[in-house]
């Protein structure tokens, strides 16, 4: 593995405050959007991804005044979610400041936006989000579904079988978001990012129960190209980032 891994804190934002849960629930203050996006910057983060956490399930748009004002404070790369639905929506987003446009609950309704989008823009813009949880009952093939609507609906689709059909429509990335380990600090779903990397070879980004620095090779070795993490960085020490690349490239792998 020669591309460097990049290490990517999320701003899971409501209402203009970053917040954090546990399984998508239960969300706690962590912060000003922008103050935070200002000190991740300058701690050595390689990316900001921004997600409007309530834009879907409120039929919100996304907060473009915070996302405008974050694109302001940072020189690194800044991917936004939450309520993106159209190709209008990406246009915007990019014209506030965003480098690219996550998407989820308007693709597994209508997949056909990410041809356009993707269309319009190129792949590069587009960040597929994939929230997805275990079943238990056989209902899907991989062992994994699709939850849409900040992980409050199943959808009885195959996150697997759905991370492949993406790619090949044109995604540029795909954020793979575990629900049963978000907020844990337990550690990756190793294995959904195993049967997600077998499936797909656009760039895939590991997100969901990170909670010290040593859970984040193992995430690289079942195939992430891209580490993301909110708890460790929001309450952690204030050189934690510094202390997950440490991690990283004593585990061998490259890191900016």
């Amino acid at each position: 593995m020669s591309v460097a891994i990049r290490v990517i804190p999320c701003l899971d934002v409501d209402a203009g405050r970053v917040v954090k849960g546990i399984n998508f629930e239960g969300l706690r203050d962590a912060g000003d959007p922008v103050e935070l996006a200002h000190r991740y910057d300058r701690a050595g983060a390689d990316e900001l991804t921004f997600l409007d956490v309530t834009a879907s399930s409120g039929a919100r748009e996304t907060v473009f005044d915070v996302v405008s004002r974050t694109a302001e404070e940072v020189f690194i790369p800044l991917t936004v979610g939450g309520g993106v639905r159209t190709v209008e929506d990406v246009d915007r987003l990019l014209r506030y400041g965003a480098d690219k446009a996550s998407i989820n609950s308007a693709a597994v309704a209508r997949p056909d936006v990410i041809d356009e989008i993707t269309r319009h823009f190129g792949s590069q813009v587009l960040v597929l989000s994939v929230d997805a949880r275990r079943t238990h009952d056989g209902s899907t093939p991989s062992g994994f579904e699709i939850t849409t609507h900040g992980g409050r609906k199943g959808t009885g689709i195959d996150a697997v079988a759905w991370a492949k059909e993406a790619a090949d429509r044109g995604v540029g990335e795909i954020l793979l978001n575990s629900i049963d380990a978000d907020g844990t600090r337990d550690g990756f779903d190793l294995e959904m990012i195993r049967a997600v990397r077998a499936a797909v070879n656009v760039p895939l980004i590991a997100s969901g129960g990170a909670g010290v620095p040593e859970h984040f090779p193992p995430a690289i070795a079942a195939g992430a190209d891209a580490v993301l993490a909110a708890s460790i960085f929001h309450f952690g020490p204030d050189n934690a980032i510094a202390d997950v690349k440490k991690a990283i490239s004593d585990a061998g792998y490259p890191v900016r």
